[in-house]
């Protein structure tokens, strides 16, 4: 069964992150939270798609469901501040 743990050290090995948080206890369903530069520039879905692109076949077959929120590092530091 995946942990959170687990999948969180997936999406850095797969990803430049400045920030990533995972929760989840059921092995199969996940939050996440990410903060990386590669998202500059790109709409919130061309982000999840990297995030996807990261996890490769994990979301296939470990990964049943993952909710995430995913910010460039300007507006993660944005967020922080309102």
């Amino acid at each position: 069964m995946l942990t959170a743990n687990e999948l969180k050290n997936y999406l850095i090995n797969g990803l430049p992150c400045d920030h990533v948080e995972v929760s989840g206890d059921d092995g199969q369903h996940f939050e996440a939270v990410v903060v990386s530069p590669q998202f500059v520039g790109k709409s919130k879905v061309q982000q999840h798609q990297l995030v996807y692109q990261a996890l490769g076949d994990r979301m296939r077959s470990e990964i049943h469901a993952l909710a995430m929120r995913t910010f460039t590092p300007d507006a993660w530091a944005q967020s922080a501040i309102t």
